[in-house]
């Protein structure tokens, strides 16, 4: 990792802790975890332009673990997204751009509301799906994207997320790219109290390809 890669990721951090430190609110744990992440889909994987959002065959980016809204924010700050200092001060105020959970209409490049857990993914798989639909109807010179997406111990706990990821592995789609923040800790408190199972078993129990790395490497997540 770079000079510049670490300052990034450092930036995203710091916005993110900053905004929840303002507001006196909100959850800074995901974004000092899974900045390096985040970083990555952004600078390495994805194909987007801040200044069409709403371009057909872009990328897409799903937070479905909501409550770390602070770090999407400031990712589409630092990204070159519509979004100002002013949005990020403004983060949990009513009436503001940048709302506790993403929203769709917020921002540009927040793709669909992520509150309850779980929710996000199964919306990622969607995008994945309609994707594939597109591409075999029209062809890959016009539709050719992926969807990232982003989920916590907390998604994973929930039987939402069991049924989005077995039908995703039944019908194949490889255009789906799933980072799950394995961090061990939930609001509650340890995840080992109340969540034990073997995730990676059940995912390739669903047919997903299923892969293991340091998080806080982007080249090793790329």
């Amino acid at each position: 990792m770079n000079e510049l890669d670490t300052l990034t990721i450092q930036q995203i951090r710091m916005l993110s802790a900053e905004m929840v430190q303002k507001a006196k609110s909100g959850h800074p744990g995901l974004p000092l975890g899974a900045a390096p992440i985040a970083y990555a889909i952004f600078n390495n994987l994805m194909k987007f332009d801040p200044t069409h959002a709403d371009w057909m065959d872009r990328d897409r980016f799903v937070l479905s673990a909501g409550h770390g809204s602070a770090m999407l924010y400031a990712m589409l700050f630092l990204y070159g997204y519509d979004v100002t200092m002013e949005d990020l001060k403004q983060f949990r105020q009513l009436g503001s751009r940048t709302p506790g959970h993403p929203e769709y209409w917020c921002l540009p490049g927040v793709e669909t509301a992520t509150g309850p857990l779980g929710a996000g993914f199964s919306n990622a798989v969607g995008m994945a799906l309609a994707e594939k639909h597109l591409r075999a109807r029209y062809g890959h010179e016009i539709v050719n994207h992926r969807t990232y997406v982003i989920v916590s111990d907390g998604d994973m706990e929930e039987g939402i997320s069991s049924e989005a990821a077995s039908f995703a592995g039944t019908h194949k789609l490889s255009n789906l790219v799933a980072f799950y923040d394995s961090n061990g800790i939930s609001i509650e408190g340890n995840i080992a109290d109340t969540f034990t199972e073997n995730v990676r078993g059940r995912f390739e129990a669903f047919n997903w390809y299923v892969d293991t790395v340091n998080g806080e490497d982007p080249e090793a997540v790329t």
